[in-house]
């Protein structure tokens, strides 16, 4: 016999799947020692690559293995120490890759999970930083403070939670609702603002790097003479063009700040577009793009992010009805940008040894505070003017004719029954004075009881004295 079915019921195939704890912990053990694992492995396989290419440099497994352990902590962005002072100007595309890997590690252990609750992000966002903040604190902790290269534990500690947390949650947010839960509490002008304004950062982020290529094609020599200096070999080339590589964000950050008018410094150079002040700079290609005197074309860039303001103004012009709910969702937009440029130019910077090159300093609140100016102003302009106007107030609707000839009946009616009211009115008071006519006597005189008829007989007899005895 057939067993029957309850239709409208959720089936297995699309019920996320049941794990016990002990295959959930496996899971999310497996994830983050996979993560940590994988990174490490990439620093070491590159700087084994580095150093089995250049021309006086020693290889071994071994020696490779420990110095993976300060790159490992550079990639996570946590300065180090050596005896020639702190390098805190760290490369950013490292980090960038290790919080690619540890984003797709968490998405991944999502899927495995089968987790779709806000809720359930925690477990492997708290695992995978937490992993990642041990390993950190532990390769800092054995470095010691005798050995060449140093680090502090809590700094890395906390250091490599935060990028690995941030990392992990990227990786989860779509899977676990998290962006629905942001948008479901903003509303749709404001989550039109937030999009407005990461594509704002993105086009000033593409802005600094069109003027970066700009200034590297325009002193090309230098930069193949920097590139020769290295020694011609392929080791030392490779060398340098890794390093190159890894500062690029920095430098298109600098370059990014250089358009809005903050500019950078770096040691006793200062570039800004109204400003120069000339002195060394390190023998890097990536820097020969500086420029070594002031240039009068130098302000023109301040084109660039009015550009990408009035951009923005265009793109929410049609975000409401209103003009002062399209100004809100471009100071939504505003803000959006100069916090993400708060963030890149303050993790751009920082100290390079104890040389003249120190600091390299990105000015980072000076640079949101403009990104913020330059976004929001042109942007609010244009959203006012090029949006749509609100319709003007109805003109007030006249009453219809047949309305008003009622009307006027109904008037001629009321004035028909008050005549009426007037003449029966007057003809009760005429019956009244013609009834109290009738009651009063005539020619005024006073009214008087009428007398007792008389006999006859007594009209015929003389009064009693007159009478004979």
């Amino acid at each position: 016999m057939l067993q029957p079915t309850s239709h409208g019921a959720v089936t297995d195939s699309v019920r996320p799947p049941e794990f016990s704890r002990a295959e959930h912990a496996r899971v999310l053990a497996t994830t983050a020692a996979g993560s940590v694992v994988v990174g490490y492995a990439a620093v070491a396989a590159l700087l084994a690559l580095v150093s089995s290419t250049a021309a006086h440099a020693s290889f071994s497994t071994t020696g490779v293995l420990a110095a993976a352990a300060p790159g490992w902590l550079v990639a996570h962005h946590i300065p180090v120490r050596f005896d020639g002072g702190q390098l805190g100007v760290l490369p950013l595309l490292p980090t960038a890759l290790v919080m690619l890997l540890v984003s797709r590690a968490a998405a991944g252990a999502a899927d495995r999970l089968g987790l779709f609750e806000p809720l359930q992000a925690r477990s492997v966002v708290f695992t995978i930083s937490g992993a990642h903040a041990v390993v950190g604190g532990l390769i800092a902790f054995l470095m010691g403070e005798a050995g060449p290269v140093r680090a502090t534990p809590a700094v890395a500690f906390f250091g490599c939670a935060a990028v690995s947390g941030v990392a992990a949650v990227a990786g989860v947010a779509q899977r676990c609702g998290l962006v629905e839960v942001l948008f479901d509490r903003v509303d749709p002008v404001a989550r039109r603002g937030l999009r407005a304004g990461a594509l704002a950062l993105f086009a000033l982020a593409a802005a600094g790097a069109l003027l970066l290529a700009v200034g590297l094609a325009t002193s090309w020599p230098t930069t193949s003479a920097l590139f020769d200096q290295g020694g011609g070999t392929v080791g030392s080339g490779l060398g340098i063009w890794l390093l190159c590589l890894g500062y690029l964000p920095n430098a298109v950050v600098g370059a990014m700040s250089l358009t809005t008018g903050a500019g950078f410094s770096l040691g006793a150079v200062m570039v800004s577009p109204t400003a120069f002040s000339g002195g060394p700079v390190p023998a890097i290609p990536l820097l020969a793009a500086l420029p070594e005197q002031q240039l009068g074309l130098l302000p023109a860039v301040f084109a660039l992010p009015g550009a990408i303001g009035v951009l923005v103004g265009l793109a929410l012009r049609t975000a409401a009805k209103s003009p002062a709910t399209r100004v809100r969702a471009v100071l939504v937009a505003a803000m959006t940008a100069g916090v993400g440029m708060l963030v890149l130019a303050a993790v751009a910077g920082g100290n390079l040894g104890s040389g003249a090159f120190t600091p390299v300093t990105v000015p980072a609140g000076l640079a949101a505070v403009l990104t913020l100016a330059w976004i929001g102003l042109p942007g609010a302009l244009v959203a006012w003017l090029a949006g749509p106007r609100p319709a003007a107030p109805p003109a007030p609707v006249q009453p219809p004719v047949v309305v008003a000839a009622e009307a006027d009946e109904d008037d001629e009616d009321d004035e028909d029954d008050e005549v009426e009211y007037e003449e029966d009115a007057e003809e009760l008071e005429e019956v009244a004075e013609e009834e109290e006519d009738d009651f009063d006597e005539p020619d005024g005189e006073p009214d008087r009881e009428p007398a007792a008829p008389e006999d006859d007989e007594a009209r015929d007899d003389p009064p009693l004295a007159d009478k004979p005895d």
